[in-house]
């Protein structure tokens, strides 16, 4: 049972919005689910200090690019603290990728394992399809008429679809 009460209580993951330091408190998801011992994976605002600190990676990325004239991603474990707003050293996954005709760096602060996650497989397997699950959502809202959802019961909302579809001929 004690085995049991010191799991983790779940997983959160959220964009960088919620990370960004122009924000109140913005260390506050992640300090909320330090304290409740459940795992998060947040985006991360990208910042001067963060790019210089993965120049090597995005050179490494350019060089891949450059050489195969598609595009590369090269990901970096690193911690990372903010000079005011983080009350501790946080681990940090970035990605540097070069693209034809532009660059693209991404961010995102971990409580999770480095020993449980490599860095790529974090990023592109867990972090990634939330965002993939978002777009499943927006299409299945778009093509169902699934906006039409505001009242507080589930037959009322099916309803309000129902008609709506009827309205636009589908």
């Amino acid at each position: 049972m004690r085995q049991a009460a010191h799991r983790r209580s779940g997983r959160r993951r959220g964009d960088a919005g919620g990370s960004r330091a122009d924000r109140p408190d913005p260390h506050a998801l992640m300090h909320w689910c330090e304290t409740n011992r459940a795992d998060y994976i947040l985006g991360l605002a990208r910042n001067a200090r963060l790019t210089r600190a993965i120049s090597v990676s995005m050179q490494q990325a350019n060089e891949q690019h450059q050489a195969t004239g598609r595009s590369a991603r090269v990901f970096q474990e690193l911690t990372y603290r903010t000079r005011k707003s983080w009350s501790a050293t946080r681990s940090v996954v970035a990605k540097a990728e070069v693209l034809p005709g532009k660059t693209n760096l991404r961010f995102v602060v971990t409580s999770l394992s480095r020993q449980d996650w490599v860095a790529r497989a974090l990023y592109e397997d867990l972090y990634c399809a939330r965002g993939e699950m978002e777009n499943r959502i927006k299409q299945c809202q778009l093509d169902l008429f699934a906006d039409c959802t505001s009242t507080a019961t589930l037959e009322n909302n099916t309803g309000r679809r129902a008609r709506a579809a009827v309205r636009s001929g589908v």
